[in-house]
């Protein structure tokens, strides 16, 4: 046994080195056991074939698998055609979770443990053709955006279909309470954009339900309208359509449609009553949340609503709360948005005014609109022919192309009040005035805005927009106004 174990190790060992060494063996190693250094060894081939048909996917892929040798055939009539394997495609074995789920709830046993009948190869004419999604063309996009009509007629080109008409609609409607008073915040939405353009409403009279008030009140018509035939009463107080003051025991819907004389049934107006004052405004972040004195928008905010908000009193000494509106856009830096605005600011840092800021960023002077503003007042009721509460309005504004866009939308303006800065109004009482804190409607409040880049501002809209504004210049400070 020792002798045999000895045999047996020592041929172990031999055929060891014979495999590993860096360097063929010498004799007699090399006549017993010969290395196999051949590019293609015919034992491990053999040995390949003889492990049987089943092949990896791999070999699919690099076209390498064994197969029956090819046929004879005539050069002659050999179709490459007929010839041609037919090339599979691999098939997934796992299948949807939920496709798996639902299996297992029917067999016994393990989710993993089903058993499948699914080939993992199949050929690729029993699969069903796979549809490539395409990217739809440039022309086909602004065909389904701009709704074209398409014109089978021959040499005919495409009519675009007009825009739809604009519609508003007041959404929400409700009391905020502000330093100058009371008001009514409406929130509008429209089919042009997909902005939130608001109303605040100047009529106290609305609080009290008593019906003594001269004249209308100025409400909603599309607020005050019914929505849905199965809406409650409850539906229309939450959305705003009340009447009078909400409490916990005043809680009254108003009435559809909204009566067309004022709250006393009468359908005459004192013939010394003003018209509405109105303010169009656009929204400004800079100048009324963070308050920025570049400009004066939070002045000019707080400002109109005071002035709004001023009682009117009658020649019978009859005293009445103040009326009106500011419409308040959101129209951020004259239309070109809050991103624009802020590089222009860089540009106006470098020694541009406004108006060349914009023009070097690709926009217009003033790209504002007013449509939804006159939507919005006929909405209210204000400013137009057959309006409840009055023929006209007067308006808070130094642009006159803002008083000429309105009066396109059918607004009937009969006066045009001054929007003087605060600081202009008296300068020689502008320190005095800016030590008194007012409480106001935005972070300036009813303090004085001036500055340097105020005055910038100023000048540009007076010498390059043509607004209608006392320009200070080097004698402002001895009273002169050109």
């Amino acid at each position: 046994m020792a002798t045999t174990c000895t045999v047996d190790c020592l041929s172990d060992a031999a055929l060891l080195e014979a495999l590993t060494a860096p360097t063929p063996p010498t004799k007699p190693f090399r006549t017993t056991i010969p290395r196999r250094d051949a590019a293609l060894d015919p034992l491990l081939i053999a040995a390949a074939a003889a492990s049987g048909p089943h092949v990896t996917r791999n070999h699919y892929s690099h076209d390498f698998f064994p197969g029956p040798p090819a046929p004879v055939v005539d050069n002659a009539s050999f179709d490459i055609a007929s010839s041609a394997r037919k090339r599979l495609t691999y098939v997934s074995r796992q299948a949807p979770r939920r496709q798996r789920l639902q299996a297992s709830l029917t067999a016994e046993g393990k989710e993993n443990g089903i058993l499948r009948e699914t080939e993992p190869l199949q050929s690729s004419e029993n699969l069903p053709p796979v549809t490539k999604k395409r990217r739809p063309s440039v022309s086909s996009d602004l065909k389904a955006r701009n709704n074209l009509s398409t014109v089978t007629e021959a040499g005919a080109s495409p009519k675009p279909q007009p825009a739809p008409r604009l519609e508003i609609k007041c959404m929400a409607r409700t009391r905020i309470p502000t330093p100058h008073g009371p008001a009514f915040l409406h929130l509008y939405h429209n089919n042009k954009d997909n902005k939130e353009h608001l109303a605040v409403v100047v009529d106290p009279a609305q609080l009290e339900d008593t019906g003594n008030s001269p004249v209308p009140a100025i409400r909603s018509r599309s607020l005050d309208s019914v929505w849905d035939e199965k809406e409650t009463e409850m539906d229309r107080i939450i959305r705003g359509a009340y009447v009078g003051r909400l409490s916990s025991t005043h809680q009254k819907a108003s009435d559809s449609p909204v009566p067309s004389q004022s709250s006393n049934g009468t359908n005459t107006l004192p013939t010394d009553l003003p018209a509405p004052l109105i303010r169009i405004h656009s929204e400004c972040f800079t100048g009324e949340t963070i308050g920025s004195m570049r400009c004066d928008c939070g002045e000019q905010l707080d400002e109109a609503i005071r002035q709004i908000s001023q009682p009117i009193t009658l020649s019978n000494s009859q005293t009445i709360p103040g009326r009106g509106a500011v419409i308040y856009l959101r129209q951020e830096g004259r239309g070109i948005g809050l991103l624009s605005k802020i590089r222009a600011y860089n540009l106006q840092d470098m020694g541009h005014d406004t108006v060349t800021a914009n023009l070097m960023l690709g926009h217009k002077a003033d790209e504002r609109g007013y449509e939804i503003a006159g939507a919005i007042l006929h909405d209210l009721g204000l400013g137009f022919e057959g309006a409840s509460c009055s023929e006209g309005v007067r308006i808070l504004t130094n642009n006159p192309d803002k008083v000429e866009a309105l009066k396109k939308e059918g607004i009937n303006i009969v006066d045009r009040v001054a929007m003087v800065p605060r600081s202009w109004q008296d300068r020689t009482r502008a320190e005095e005035r800016s030590e008194v804190q007012v409480a106001g409607v935005t972070l300036i409040g009813g303090k004085t805005v001036h500055g340097d880049d105020l005055d910038k501002y100023l000048r540009t809209k007076v010498l390059r927009m043509g607004h209608m504004l006392p320009l200070w210049l080097s004698e402002a400070a001895e009273g002169v106004v050109h």
